[in-house]
């Protein structure tokens, strides 16, 4: 029993590190909010749980949130109150003026659900001017707090974490295209291929979380001092790298699967489908397993996937006299998947550099449109309507 206790936070250690560097951050925040501000602590320790992340990256930004979201919040409560009042109305006027606020101001998902939370803290009972700034003072001792014990919630660094992320989803990848590959070569049927696909789709799922960490791993680069920018860069046009593997992984499987609707894979092409599949499958694995791998010149994997899409597509076509005019279709289809597999992990397709990539989405980022922008803007919308007023007097 006592091994198996043991054993169950062992093998969640990432895990354990993180809620108990929270909790320390919490307990320290209670006391420093304490003795700074008078009855501080309470404040300081629910702001700071609600910014500390795994990553001092995004508690960085989580902080700032709390910090936008404590300025407008504590603002629209203290203009609420004076009109009504603390009560009904002050409360419900308070939520939307929030929403509206942070609606206008573009703020990111976070930071809008920080306005109205905050200015319900502020708000709270015994609320007068210097309770407020007493308020305001413990979320700012919260934020930073969370923000420096943030550095310790994770063993690894940014660029660590993307590696990780990307090892585990291409090994992922390449163990499905080996499943695939054994399935062909064996006859596989429709319900195998349905296996195949929801397995595809699911790597899919976990696209997202890699592209935010390779651009945490490259946002941190710029301005931290011990950070390589050069690696940071590198680590991230692997991600996308992997991004367009995984794609050409799912178009895969689900040409598989349409081929076992309509009755199946021809025996003359089994065999040079299942040795290009296998072929992709290692060079993937072969790909993100070595470091040293862009450096072979001769016999790459990839040339080897390369060869094998060559010499499928000229089977296809030998046999394109007698075979279905659908099934040919798609196996040039494979055939084209498995060649941009090898161009992605050679990292010499253009649609890898010469394209920019979007970064993280705009409901993730604090400001989803920047000051700058939101500035410029305003400034369009009001000289339009100064020329509008007073076009004809100028």
């Amino acid at each position: 029993m006592r091994t198996r206790l043991v054993k169950l936070f062992s093998d969640r250690r990432v895990w354990v590190r993180q809620i108990l560097v929270a909790g320390l951050a919490g307990a320290v925040s209670w006391q420093v909010g304490d003795l700074l501000i008078s009855d501080g602590g309470l404040v300081a320790a629910i702001v700071c749980s609600l910014s500390i992340r795994i990553s001092l990256h995004k508690s960085v930004r989580e902080g700032f949130g709390q910090i936008v979201g404590t300025a407008l919040g504590a603002s629209v409560a203290l203009f609420a109150v004076w009109l009504f009042d603390f009560g009904f109305l002050a409360v419900g006027i308070t939520i939307i003026l929030c929403s509206v606020v942070a609606r206008g101001l573009h703020l990111g998902e976070v930071a809008s659900v920080n306005v109205p939370v905050t200015a319900l803290i502020v708000i709270g009972p015994g609320l007068s001017e210097s309770t407020a700034v007493h308020r305001l003072g413990s979320t700012l001792i919260g934020a930073a707090i969370a923000i420096i014990f943030s550095y310790f919630s994770h063993s690894n660094t940014p660029v660590g974490r993307a590696v990780d992320q990307i090892t585990a989803v291409s090994q992922k990848a390449a163990e499905l295209l080996a499943t695939m590959s054994e399935g062909v070569a064996a006859g596989y049927t429709q319900k195998e291929a349905g296996h195949w696909l929801a397995k595809a789709r699911l790597l899919i799922e976990e696209i997202p979380a890699i592209r935010a960490q390779s651009v945490e791993a490259r946002g941190h680069a710029r301005w931290f001092p011990t950070a390589e920018k050069d690696e940071a860069e590198d680590i991230y046009i692997r991600g996308i790298a992997l991004e367009h593997t995984v794609v050409q992984v799912r178009t895969i499987a689900r040409t598989l699967f349409d081929s076992a609707v309509s009755g199946g894979i021809a025996d003359s092409t089994k065999k040079q489908i299942a040795v290009a599949l296998s072929a992709a499958s290692y060079a993937i694995s072969s790909r993100f397993d070595d470091e040293d791998y862009l450096d072979s010149s001769q016999g790459s994997p990839t040339d080897d996937a390369r060869e094998a899409s060559a010499n499928l597509a000229e089977t296809l076509i030998e046999d394109a006299k007698d075979a279905d005019q659908e099934q040919i279709v798609r196996g040039i289809s494979l055939a084209a998947n498995i060649e941009r597999i090898a161009d992605s992990l050679d990292q010499n397709s253009p649609a890898l550099r010469d394209v920019i990539t979007p970064d993280e989405p705009a409901g993730a980022k604090i400001l989803k449109v920047s000051p700058l922008d939101q500035t410029l803007r305003w400034n369009k919308r009001i000289k339009r309507r100064i020329k509008g007023l007073f076009g004809k007097y100028i």
